[in-house]
């Protein structure tokens, strides 16, 4: 582990969301990076960043099948925060995807799906980068329940802030409402995590939160926020 990470990483726990972006602000400036997918916590950090007048280039991994009302909030957020977001494509379009694995990948392999789509991108975005800000929760998923405020991601080799990891879900959705932040309004239609259109579906009532992502697949997460061990029991569990 990157030995300042160690350091700080007891303290930052007591540090406020606001806190820990003034922090990563004064190390790293612009190469830190704001990784957004427009859930509501993504809005949240771009508000709160905006708030304290951080420099963090924002990107979101335009997998080329997100839904409408996302491509729109992008837009709005765009206007709204005066951003240029960077929409990083995988190098293979849908149809040369199709070409060469199959149509619907998604439904016969996820897991590869997601490699090609989303982590092999994320992996070229942040190798220009010293550090990734992500809006993930410990109450999200077990897989993030371990989540710590500052961290070393051994898997893109560089520093990763989850400054909103003790949120609760209520605490997110009090910030939106208290400060009129724009939101997916999908989320009001028992969408809780957004996805891609092939991968996302409503939650049913007593649903876990994230049961709407691939959902006939025991697959919760599309591995961008699983170390190498996690990663290896997700595709184990998946079927």
């Amino acid at each position: 582990m990157n030995q300042h990470v160690i350091e700080q990483q007891s303290e930052a726990e007591n540090w406020s969301a606001e806190q820990i972006l003034a922090w990563t602000a004064r190390q790293f400036g612009s190469a830190a990076s704001l990784a957004s997918s427009f859930g509501a916590e993504d809005v949240v950090l771009i508000d709160l960043a905006s708030r304290i007048g951080s420099p963090f280039p924002v990107f979101t991994l335009d997998t080329d099948f997100l839904f409408p009302e996302t491509y729109l909030l992008i837009t709005e957020i765009e206007q709204r925060y005066g951003l240029k977001i960077d929409r990083v494509h995988p190098k293979l379009t849908p149809q040369k995807q199709a070409r060469q694995f199959g149509d619907a990948l998604w439904q016969r392999q996820p897991d590869q799906c997601c490699e090609i789509r989303k982590i092999e991108p994320l992996k070229r975005r942040l190798s220009s980068s010293s550090a990734w800000i992500t809006g993930i929760r410990r109450e999200q998923s077990p897989t993030r329940a371990n989540a710590r405020k500052l961290e070393w991601d051994a898997k893109f080799g560089l520093v990763k802030l989850n400054p909103l990891a003790d949120w609760s879900e209520g605490d997110v959705w009090t910030y939106i409402r208290s400060h009129n932040v724009p939101y997916n309004p999908l989320h009001d239609q028992h969408y809780p995590s957004i996805g891609c259109t092939h991968c996302t579906r409503a939650v049913k009532p007593g649903e876990d939160a994230r049961a709407g992502r691939w959902a006939g697949f025991t697959k919760t997460e599309c591995g961008l926020h699983l170390d190498g061990a996690a990663a290896r029991d997700a595709r184990s569990n998946s079927r």
